[in-house]
């Protein structure tokens, strides 16, 4: 009796995209591709070159458990343990956000409206703060691009800072960025603890932007596996950026630079609690794929 053949790569690729679209999986070949590829630890021109080569059968068991979880909603990026962002690596975990490529547009408007800063005020390499950096991909980003500047970022949650400090030395810029573990601005204002408090030039941040009443209705992928801490910006969903805008007061100096990420309909809102803190030369807004206003700039003397 002929031996029966093991199934090639291609066919558990498309088996694999099978399974996914029965469980109503978005994005069904993609996501199998993706998965293939990190089970069998190659690149895409080795697929494309071993399509036709026999599955090798002792990664069976890591593909189906990698299919299983993401038939059950899993994201793919918390299966394989990475996601790129600005052409970067970053290691991401349930405790961290997942980087989106609306936030590249983030970290793309920074540089672009201070590329011709170098010295803070007074003197002095100039300072950025990310703001509930999550897994660093803001921080990790501006402290690569920009070599002269100071990197300073926050979290709230242990777990997500011992990720982010991962990814800083995963992208070798570890001795560039100093971490805090803190409530927004909080480590920075000036305080009984702290009365000179921490002077920045550039403040990024993309906070918690999600209304609590909307968090049962968000993707499944979302709801289910993301850290609702880092989703939940309370009843409206500006929480965040309320309590924020009210301790810049409470810095040492305002920033030259204020660049936050929000949901959609908020910018308006946003920029009013700017406008509330100071007289900024130029307030603008800054779209995502989408056409939304995501982003919203302010621009000090």
């Amino acid at each position: 009796m002929a031996k029966e053949k093991n199934p090639t790569i291609s066919e558990e690729w498309r088996k694999g995209a099978d399974l996914l679209r029965s469980a109503e999986v978005e994005e069904a070949n993609a996501n199998s591709e993706l998965l293939l590829l990190h089970v069998l630890g190659i690149g895409k021109a080795e697929l494309l070159r071993d399509l036709r080569e026999p599955f090798p059968e002792g990664k069976r068991e890591l593909w189906e458990r990698a299919l299983e979880r993401k038939a059950a909603g899993e994201p793919a990026q918390y299966i394989i343990g990475e996601q790129f962002f600005y052409g970067r690596p970053f290691r991401v975990t349930p405790d961290v956000l997942i980087p989106r490529p609306e936030t590249e547009l983030l970290a793309e408007a920074v540089l672009a409206q201070a590329a011709g800063w170098s010295e803070a005020e007074g003197g002095g390499p100039l300072i950025v703060l990310d703001v509930g950096t999550g897994s660093g991909a803001l921080a990790v980003t501006l402290a690569a691009e920009r070599q002269d500047w100071g990197v300073l970022a926050s979290d709230l949650s242990p777990a997500a800072l011992g990720v982010a400090r991962g990814n800083a030395s995963l992208n070798g810029v570890e001795e560039r960025i100093t971490f805090f573990e803190g409530d927004l601005l909080a480590p920075f204002q000036c305080s009984a603890e702290r009365p000179e408090g921490i002077a920045v030039d550039i403040l990024v941040s993309n906070p918690p932007y999600i209304r609590s009443s909307d968090m049962p209705g968000l993707q499944r992928e979302v709801r289910d596996y993301e850290p609702h801490l880092a989703l939940d910006g309370g009843e409206d969903g500006l929480d965040p950026y309320r309590r924020m805008a009210a301790q810049l007061g409470k810095l040492p100096r305002l920033p030259r630079l204020v660049a936050w990420e929000m949901g959609a309909g908020q910018a308006d809102d946003a920029a009013k609690l700017l406008r509330a803190v100071a007289d900024w030369r130029e307030i603008r807004y800054v779209k995502d794929y989408a056409g939304i206003d995501r982003h919203v700039i302010a621009v000090g003397d």
